[in-house]
C-alpha cells in the first residue's frame, strides 16, 4: 500500500471522526465541519484527489455507501409516525416534489442561464434533501417528533425516487433524433415504472425471508448484522442493474419493511448500524468535497449566486406552501419545513454524472449544472445547519434545550425528589404505569407521563419528553437495571442511574453486570429501603441554594443530608454518584437537592 493512500486513510478517518467529536462537543452541525474538513484537503490544499487516487473504483463504492445509508434510514421509518404526521408527510413526499421540480427549473433557465434541458435536470436533482445530512442533524436539533418525521421521511424517501427522476429527465434528453412521443410512453416510462415496481418487490420480500429464517432460528446473532448488510447490498446492485436509482428504492424498501414487520431485536441492530452509518457519512462528505477541482469551483458566478439565492429564499418555500395549502400543518411547520432542506452526497454523485453527460452532448449551460448544484449543497449545509435549532426554538417547535431530568418508578421519595427538581426551576418528568401513583406529583405541578417504558409505544413517549438524565427509582432493582440497560442507547450509559440495589449486589464480579443497569445515585447504602424510611420518618427533599456558609460541607460526608443531585437552572445537572469522580464543591448560583432531615426543618423554622 503507498504511502499516499496511507495518509489519505489518517486524514479522511482521523480528520472525521475529530470532527463529530467537535460537532458533539460544541454543539456545532457536523456536516458543516466534514464539509469544510474536505474543502481544505482538496480544492484548498490539494493534498488528496480521491477518485484519482482510488481509480474506478471510486463512484460504484460511494453509491454502495449511499446504499447502506439509505437502508439504516429505512429502520426509522415506522409506519407508526404516519398516524401524526402522515398527511405532512404524503404533502413532502407526492406533492412537493413536482412542484419544486417546476420552480426549480424555472429558476435554473431564466435566473441561471441554463437552457432548458439543463435546467430541468437541475431541477430534478435538488429536489432531493439528503438523508446524509438531515439525519445527522435530526440527532442534535431535539425537533418535535411529528417537525423530526416531516423531515425524516421526506429525506429518505425522496433520496432514491429523486434520483430516478433525474435519471429519467436526463434520458428524455439523451434520445436520439426522431425517437419522440413513442419512444417515451412505450420504452422509458414502462420501463422505470417496472423496475421500481420489481424493486420494491424485491425489498419486501427479502425482509419477509429474513423475517422467516430470524423466527425460526435459522439465522445465527453473530451473523445478523452481516447478512442484513449484504442484502441490501445485493438489493441495491440487482436494482441498479434493471435502472440507474432503483438500487436505492430496493435498498430503503429493505430497510422499511424490517421495521414494520415487527422483527424481534431489530432494535439493536438498528443501533449497531446507525454507528456504522455515521462513520460512513463523516468519511464520504470528507471524500466527495475533497474530490472538487479549483477549475469546477472557478466556474462559480454571479447568475450561480443569484439561482442558490432563489433556490433558498423562493423555490422551497413558495414550493412547501403551495403543497400544504389546505392541510392541518401548523403556519409554524410550515415556515420550518419550507426553509430547512439541506441537500447531500447524492444530489452531488448524480450532477457529477449527469451534468457530465449533458455536456458531452452537446447541451448549452450542461457546464454550469454541476457547480450550480455545488453551490445549492454548500449553502444549505452551511445555513440550514446552523439556523435548524435556533429556528425550531424560535418557532417553539423544538424540546427544551434546558438539562431535563426523567424519574421512572412514582413513590413517596421519588415524587418528593421530582417536586424539589421541579420547584427549582428545572424540566422533569415522572414515569409510572400508575394513575394512582402519579396523582400527587401531577397536584404539584410535575410532569407525568402513565406508560410502561419497557413498552415501545412508553419509550417513543418519553422520547418526545425533554430528557438528557434518567433515574430508575422502583423498589425493583432487577427492572430498574433492565429500564436503565434499555434506554442507555437514548440518554447515553453514562446518564442513566439508578436507586441502589445494596452494596452486596454492586461487587463488580459476583454483583449486577455494569451494563445491566445504571450507575448507583448516591451511595451505595442508599437503597430504596433506606430512603423509604427516611421519608416515612419526616425527611423530605428540598432545594438547598449554595452560599459561601454552606458551599464546603453541603457535598461533605459529614454533611447530616443525603445530596442527590446539584443544579443551576437551565446550564448543568449533576446527579451525585459514588461510582464518579468526587464532586468539586458546588459553586454559588448552584441548587443542591437533598434529602433533609425533619431536625433541620425545625432549626430552619426557629431561625430568625
Amino acid at each position: 500500500m503507498s504511502n499516499s493512500v496511507l495518509i489519505c486513510l489518517f486524514c479522511v478517518l482521523g480528520g472525521s471522526m475529530l470532527a463529530q467529536w467537535t460537532a458533539w462537543r460544541f454543539r456545532l452541525p457536523a456536516i458543516v465541519l466534514l464539509f469544510s474538513l474536505g474543502l481544505i484537503y482538496g480544492p484548498v490544499l490539494e493534498i488528496m484527489h480521491p477518485s484519482v487516487m482510488i481509480g474506478s473504483a471510486f463512484h460504484p463504492l460511494v453509491s454502495l455507501a449511499v446504499a447502506l445509508i439509505v437502508f439504516e434510514g429505512g429502520l426509522v421509518l415506522d409506519f407508526r409516525q404516519l398516524k401524526e404526521a402522515g398527511e405532512g408527510v404524503i404533502r413532502l413526499t407526492l406533492v412537493a416534489l413536482p412542484i419544486n421540480l417546476m420552480l426549480g427549473s424555472i429558476a435554473a433557465h431564466y435566473i441561471g442561464g441554463m437552457g432548458w434541458g439543463p435546467a430541468f435536470l437541475f431541477g430534478s436533482i435538488i429536489v432531493v434533501t439528503g438523508p446524509t445530512v438531515v439525519l445527522p442533524l435530526l440527532r442534535h436539533a431535539k425537533l418535535h417528533p411529528k417537525v423530526a418525521a416531516f423531515l425524516r421521511w421526506e429525506a429518505i424517501v425522496n433520496d432514491p425516487v429523486g434520483a430516478i427522476l433525474a435519471t429519467l429527465v436526463l434520458e428524455v434528453l439523451l434520445m436520439r433524433p426522431g425517437e419522440g412521443s413513442g419512444t417515451f410512453f412505450g420504452f422509458i416510462l414502462p420501463h422505470m415504472l417496472a423496475s421500481a415496481g420489481l424493486t420494491i418487490a424485491l425489498g419486501i420480500g427479502a425482509a419477509m425471508g429474513v423475517r422467516w429464517l430470524l423466527v425460526r432460528d435459522l439465522m445465527p446473532e453473530v451473523l445478523k448484522s452481516s447478512i442484513l448488510i449484504t442484502i441490501a447490498l445485493v438489493l441495491f446492485a440487482l436494482g441498479t442493474l434493471t435502472m440507474d436509482g432503483a438500487g436505492l428504492i430496493a435498498s430503503t424498501t429493505f430497510g422499511m419493511a424490517l421495521v414494520n414487520l415487527r422483527i424481534p431485536g431489530m432494535a439493536e441492530i438498528q443501533r449497531m448500524k446507525e454507528s456504522l452509518v455515521v462513520m460512513i457519512v463523516s468519511v464520504l462528505f470528507v471524500l466527495l468535497t475533497a474530490d472538487l477541482q479549483r477549475n469546477e469551483l472557478s466556474n462559480l458566478s454571479w447568475s450561480i449566486g443569484a439561482l442558490t439565492l432563489a433556490v433558498l429564499f423562493l423555490v422551497r418555500p413558495l414550493g412547501i406552501f403551495l403543497a400544504t395549502m389546505g392541510s392541518s400543518l401548523s403556519w409554524a411547520e410550515r415556515i420550518f419545513v419550507g426553509w430547512i432542506a439541506p441537500r447531500g452526497i447524492v444530489a452531488a454523485a448524480v450532477a457529477g454524472i449527469a451534468g457530465m453527460r449533458l455536456q458531452e452532448a452537446g447541451y448549452p449551460g450542461a457546464g454550469l449544472v454541476m457547480p450550480a448544484v455545488f453551490a445549492v449543497i454548500a449553502s444549505t449545509m452551511i445555513l440550514h445547519g446552523f439556523s435548524l435549532r435556533p429556528l425550531g426554538r424560535k418557532l417553539k417547535l423544538t424540546l427544551s434545550d434546558e438539562p431535563a431530568l426523567a424519574i421512572v418508578g412514582a413513590n413517596d421519595w421519588s415524587t418528593g425528589l421530582a417536586i424539589a427538581v421541579h420547584q427549582a426551576g428545572v424540566p422533569v418528568v415522572l414515569v409510572d404505569n400508575s394513575r394512582h401513583d402519579l396523582r400527587r406529583a401531577e397536584r404539584a405541578g410535575v410532569s407525568v407521563l402513565r406508560a410502561e417504558v419497557l413498552s415501545e409505544e412508553g419509550a417513543e413517549s418519553l422520547e418526545e419528553r425533554p430528557g438528557d438524565y434518567l433515574i430508575a427509582t422502583t423498589p425493583d432493582a432487577i427492572y430498574n437495571g433492565l429500564v436503565c440497560a434499555h434506554l442507555s442507547p437514548h440518554f447515553g450509559r453514562q446518564r442513566v442511574y439508578q436507586v441502589s440495589p445494596g452494596v452486596a449486589r454492586l461487587d463488580l464480579y459476583r454483583g449486577l453486570s455494569r451494563d445491566a443497569r445504571g450507575k448507583v445515585m448516591g451511595e451505595p447504602s442508599w437503597n430504596f429501603t433506606l430512603l423509604d424510611t427516611l421519608v416515612r420518618e419526616g425527611w423530605q427533599f428540598q432545594c438547598v441554594n449554595v452560599t459561601p456558609e454552606n458551599q464546603d460541607s453541603l457535598l461533605h460526608e459529614s454533611s447530616n443530608l443525603l445530596a442527590f443531585l446539584v443544579l443551576q437552572k437551565g446550564v448543568s445537572m449533576t446527579i451525585v454518584s459514588a461510582e464518579d469522580e468526587a464532586l468539586s464543591r458546588p459553586e454559588g448560583g448552584q441548587c443542591v437537592i437533598a434529602l433533609v432531615p425533619p431536625v433541620q426543618d425545625e432549626l430552619e423554622e426557629r431561625a430568625p
